[in-house]
């Protein structure tokens, strides 16, 4: 059985990003988001929480995945393994709440979920209503709105907090070196845009993925109901369940800038280019730029300490015109 995630005590304070940034661990944090309109509808009843967001609906198209009844919700790869096992289709914020509704009255039905919609783009009048005061206004927040929709395990590069806002969802997170326990799929051809571990949490006894037993050994759990919220930590694998016949969140990613001051959108480039450079490496040499990595990238200790402050380049503190230079020279060796 998981053990429960961590909770943010309530100590009569707001909680401060820097609650959040550096603890390296997940945090639920209960109520975070209790005051919310959204979560106000929710508490009265589904269809006023679909009331209130058709009201904002300002028509714009978001995306959104329909799965058969037979794939009990789960999000991932059709049987052949060469496709996904859901359509995907564009529509109105109310356009798919009416779906919901109409599924919600059915006992075999289909699974839908509207992915990851900026409120920005689809619902601007929620903006100023359901904000959190500790996140700069920039970040701009999405929504997700569905049915009993599954996300298998996956990672963001970001940081994450992610607010309940209607139903019940469960969240099942492991620690970033679990990831040879949860079978990733491929990199590069993902249902979601993230790699996602293949094996069913709910089928642990599955032949096909042994070391799943040993993740689940070491998994956190929470469900997290209407005004609840969660931080995940960058890399920290997550599973979501959506229990109920409507649910919706609001989340929030960012990734703070660098001392470097160079920080690309993703570093999945660097992990592919990495992978298709090294692991046909014969053994030696693979250890011996697994040695360099180390040195100069994963280990603590400053890899420049005894060369002059002035001419550490690209281990030292970088000027815009010198970050510029050795982007230009990174792009002619790739």
């Amino acid at each position: 059985m998981p053990t429960a995630i961590e909770e943010h005590r309530d100590t009569g304070q707001p909680i401060a990003l820097a609650d959040l940034v550096g603890r390296e661990r997940p945090l639920v944090i209960r109520g975070l988001c209790r005051d919310w309109p959204m979560v106000a509808w929710a508490r009265q009843s589904d269809t006023a929480f679909a009331q209130g967001l058709a009201a904002l609906d300002n028509g714009s198209e978001v995306d959104a995945l329909l799965m058969p009844p037979d794939e009990s919700g789960v999000i991932g790869y059709n049987a052949a393994f060469d496709g996904f096992n859901y359509a995907h289709h564009r529509v109105s914020i109310t356009q798919g709440l009416q779906r919901l509704a109409q599924y919600s009255r059915q006992p075999d039905a289909p699974g839908l979920a509207m992915q990851s919609a900026l409120i920005s783009a689809c619902l601007p009048g929620l903006l100023d209503d359901h904000a959190l005061p500790f996140l700069d206004r920039g970040i701009q927040p999405r929504i997700w709105i569905g049915n009993q929709v599954t996300t298998p395990a996956h990672f963001d590069e970001y940081h994450n907090v992610a607010c309940v806002v209607c139903g019940v969802r469960r969240f099942t997170l492991f620690a970033p070196e679990q990831a040879r326990n949860l079978y990733v799929g491929p990199l590069d051809f993902a249902p979601t845009g993230a790699a996602i571990g293949i094996a069913r949490l709910d089928r642990p006894d599955d032949p096909r993925y042994p070391r799943l037993k040993l993740a689940l050994a070491e998994a956190q759990a929470a469900d997290l109901h209407p005004g609840d919220a969660i931080y995940i930590p960058p890399m920290w694998w997550h599973h979501v369940e959506s229990l109920q016949r409507i649910n919706a969140l609001v989340n929030y990613w960012w990734k703070p800038v660098p001392a470097s001051g160079y920080a690309p959108d993703t570093a999945l480039g660097c992990l592919m280019h990495c992978i298709l450079t090294f692991r046909s490496l014969p053994p030696a040499e693979r250890a011996a730029w697994k040695a360099l990595l180390d040195h100069y990238v994963f280990d603590d200790e400053d890899p420049a300490a005894h060369i002059p402050a002035d001419r550490r380049g690209i281990l030292g503190p970088l000027t815009p015109g010198q970050l510029a230079e050795l982007r230009e020279t990174i792009r002619r060796y790739l």
